[in-house]
């Protein structure tokens, strides 16, 4: 019976390849020949050994030859031939910088993606990415922020927030605004139902019967609110009737009302009715602050609940539904608590960008 030959081992090299086939830092190739090597000085033929590592007979060999030759330090992966890809990561992050972030206008863009860029440095697109990453830089990503140019900032601010958390004693608080542009859309199909596993649906494709306008006070001490008529205009004569119904509906106590900087708001109409009542105090959120006023997070709400999902076949349709709705919010309303002090909102505001504001 044929016996192969033992492969003779270097003195101390067992206990090294040995290392090698239960370290978990080397490649699985390493790991494979140092096993080749320790299987041939245990005198096992090269037919067997290559059947239990997987290998071709001739890779055995090989690997038994170069273990002969050169010892352990044999068995590594041998440099690659070809020239090592080099990226320049300066020249990458100054094409991407440049022009204060845009491509060239030919390109048609306004950011840059991985590919694009890549595409134009002839590199690929993985590297750049890799790059972006190391670097932290993000074109596909933007954040929204606004420069502040009422000189009356913090006096408003300070005049809004603590009608909020302090309110006169005896007197009515009350936030006004208008949600215009509202579009009574019909959905070309009913909307299919809520399904297990499926969520309801509707069809992208409408018809739309034109638009109204709502105007809502929300009353801050309550949540209640007044909005009971839809303007197809919305003009100073609109607010200015909205506004009559409101201080009706506030009879013979001060009346504090919160709107925005919008200029029909202070319309000389409104100014000289206001002036035959004195016991209505306007209040101005700051230019660019409209977050501010408090009724814009129940025109989140009803956008959400009553509008965005509805189809509508009319405007009348439309205002209908509104009606409805309100009339039920008001049956549940529970009035909103302003968390953040004058000072908070100052302070944050002349620091950093609005969008992170919470109420």
């Amino acid at each position: 019976m044929y016996v192969a030959e033992a492969l003779r081992l270097r003195e101390g090299d067992r206990e090294r390849l040995e290392a090698i086939t239960r370290a978990s830092t080397v490649s699985a190739g390493v790991a494979r020949r140092a096993r080749v090597v320790l299987l041939a000085a245990d005198g096992v033929s090269n037919t067997e050994i290559a059947e239990r590592v997987g290998m071709s007979r001739p890779t055995v060999l090989k690997w038994r030859d170069r273990y002969a030759r050169a010892g352990v330090d044999a068995l590594a992966d041998l440099p690659r031939p070809g020239r090592k890809a080099e990226i320049d990561e300066v020249a990458v992050l100054a094409e991407t910088l440049a022009n204060k972030g845009k491509p060239p206008p030919e390109l048609g863009v306004t950011h840059w993606s991985a590919r694009l860029l890549a595409n134009r440095l002839g590199i690929s697109f993985a590297s750049v990415a890799r790059i972006w990453r190391k670097w932290n830089i993000q074109p596909h990503r933007i954040e929204t922020f606004t420069f502040f140019t009422d000189p009356e900032l913090e006096p408003k601010i300070h005049d809004v927030v603590g009608l909020y958390l302090e309110p006169p004693q005896g007197a009515v608080v009350v936030s006004v605004d208008e949600k215009s542009q509202i579009q009574a859309l019909d959905r070309t199909q009913p909307m299919l139902p809520l399904r297990p596993g499926l969520p309801a649906r509707q069809t992208h494709d409408y018809q739309r019967h034109g638009t109204t306008t709502l105007f809502a006070a929300l009353e801050v001490a309550t949540g209640w609110i007044s909005a009971d008529a839809c303007y197809p205009r919305h003009t100073n004569a609109e607010f200015l009737a909205f506004l009559k119904r409101v201080a009706k509906a506030h009879p013979r106590v001060k009346l504090h009302v919160i709107c925005d900087n919008y200029a029909t708001y202070k319309h000389p109409d409104v100014t000289a009715w206001l002036a035959t009542h004195t016991r209505i105090t306007m209040h101005f959120t700051p230019t660019s602050c409209s977050w501010l006023n408090m009724v814009e997070i129940f025109f989140g709400i009803i956008t959400r609940q009553a509008i965005r999902r509805g189809s509508f076949l009319s405007v009348t349709d439309l205002e209908d539904a509104i009606r409805r709705f309100i009339d039920a919010y008001n049956n549940r309303a529970k009035p909103f608590t302003w968390t953040k002090t004058a000072d908070q909102l100052t302070t944050k505001i002349t620091r950093k960008k609005i969008s992170d504001t919470r109420h």
